[in-house]
């Protein structure tokens, strides 16, 4: 998974938080709509949940990151 740390930030403002199992640092003043962009650039259908919340779709530029945050992503794909 990238690291979303470079996203216009100083080493100071890094935080730590959980994806899907995994420990990351990414920029503290990162809202979900980007992290999600930035960890499923592919992805068109993906599930958010944050710390046992799903976080609507419409809600994720509303909703910023804090530190020690669990975050689930899960992207959906078609196949037969």
């Amino acid at each position: 998974m990238p690291k979303a740390g470079g996203l216009g930030s100083s080493y100071k403002d890094i935080m730590n938080i959980t994806i899907n199992g995994t420990s990351q640092q990414i920029a503290s003043t990162i809202d979900l709509s980007v992290l999600v962009q930035t960890f499923c650039p592919q992805s068109r259908h993906v599930l958010t949940e944050l710390n046992g919340v799903i976080i609507p779709h419409d809600q994720r530029s509303d909703t910023f990151i804090k530190e020690g945050d669990v975050l689930e992503l899960v992207a959906f794909v078609g196949g037969g």
